[in-house]
């Protein structure tokens, strides 16, 4: 189903800390995004499009410490963490 043609039934919540909404708000303001909803819907289908690409084939091809701690250093700096 492509994003144009969600039913309203195909929404759920996610609740985040109230800071962190706040702060995205500010970066929505004059971004072009209709909202903070819409810059997350965007910013977490680009994640996943992303993560799809690059997915492991083999341990080998697993996540490095490193990038693990980029990640989580990310991942702070979001407020997730």
């Amino acid at each position: 189903m492509s994003a144009n043609n969600v039913k309203v039934g195909d929404k759920v919540t996610i609740k985040i800390p109230r800071a962190l909404y706040e702060r995205l708000g500010k970066i929505v303001q004059g971004s072009g995004f209709n909202s903070v909803t819409d810059f997350i819907v965007f910013v977490l289908r680009d994640l996943v499009a992303t993560q799809s690409q690059n997915q492991p084939v083999d341990d080998q091809d697993a996540l490095s410490k490193e990038e693990i701690k980029v990640i989580r250093k990310r991942l702070r700096s979001l407020g997730y963490l």
